[in-house]
């Protein structure tokens, strides 16, 4: 369980006891008065770890593209979620679900990894001249602007004399 909780320690505790004891999610988001959502997420990932989903995991695991495209594979052929998610000892049900999204939307490039951070500038990329049309046009806007400023200066002044 990472990142930004909707439930505390104690109240997934407590969630998963209630699971064992044959509560559904419903009943475990009332009577611990939490969001449904965060119960159905505890209860997803409770089906495949069981009382070890409270460990937190030391690190994030990296799965490779050819893992990730058969799995999302086999799904797309029929198999479920929980029990893809349980043979690869995967985090969530949802993971499999999030990536054949991305799949049917990006195909094969969409489950490959994405570089990490800002792209890195071309050295070798020439900087783009600005033409001399485009400087002229620059200057020209600007000394309109003065024009138009010294023009208000100078009749602000002559209303301040009156």
């Amino acid at each position: 369980m990472s990142g930004q909780r909707s439930m505390s320690a104690v109240q997934c505790a407590a969630a998963v006891t209630f699971f064992e004891t044959g509560y559904g999610r419903d009943a475990v988001a009332t009577r611990l008065s939490v969001s449904p959502n965060a119960v159905r997420k505890l209860h997803d990932r409770w089906r495949i770890w069981g009382a070890e989903v409270l460990v937190p995991k030391p690190t994030k695991r990296t799965i490779p593209f050819e893992l990730k495209r058969e799995i999302v594979q086999r799904f797309m052929a029929g198999e479920t979620k929980v029990a893809l998610a349980q043979e690869y000892a995967l985090s969530s049900p949802q993971l499999i679900q999030r990536w054949a999204r991305t799949y049917r939307a990006e195909g094969d490039d969409g489950l490959r990894p994405k570089p990490k951070g800002r792209p890195k500038r071309n050295p070798e990329a020439p900087v783009r001249a600005e033409s001399e049309l485009e400087r002229l046009q620059r200057e020209n806007e600007r000394l309109r602007a003065e024009v138009a400023y010294l023009g208000k200066l100078r009749a602000l002044s002559a209303t301040e004399r009156r």
